[in-house]
């Protein structure tokens, strides 16, 4: 087996989760959103969480949630920019790459900046041309784990 295979199935997705959400949660810029403002339960939520990205990447779930509903009220709660937005891309770029090399890898990725660019235009009308406000790009991230 090669050391970093593909995103093949549900379990590649819960083990990728697993580990980005560990790496978030400790994160000093990101992590209070989920331990503290959030709360949130991952094992709650991860079901949930693994449904939209299997749907995302590799099709095979049925995905009916509103992603965008709950980072909305957590914007509300306490305003997020284009820093945290940057931190969960380096974050998560850096978990694919440390598990996984491939086409679905390299989609998951990009789906992931897509996301926060849009959950960051959404909810703070922030500009996203990785510009001033904090986003970096992922052409500039070094971050591998």
């Amino acid at each position: 087996m090669q050391p970093h295979p593909d995103i093949a199935d549900r379990a590649d997705l819960e083990r990728l989760l697993r580990r980005f959400y560990g790496a978030a949660f400790a994160d000093p810029l990101i992590g209070p959103y989920f331990t503290e403002i959030a709360g949130l339960d991952l094992e709650a939520h991860l079901p949930h969480i693994t449904d939209f990205w299997e749907s995302a990447l590799l099709r095979s779930a049925d995905y009916r949630r509103n992603a965008f509903a709950p980072h909305t009220a957590l914007h509300e709660r306490e305003p997020m920019t284009a820093e945290h937005f940057g931190r969960w891309v380096q974050l998560w770029t850096a978990t694919v790459d440390g598990l996984h090399r491939g086409p679905v890898a390299d989609r998951a990725k990009a789906q992931g900046e897509r996301i926060a660019l849009a959950m960051l235009r959404r909810t703070s009308g922030e500009a996203t041309d990785g510009g001033a406000g904090g986003f970096v790009p992922l052409a500039a991230v070094l971050l591998r784990s």
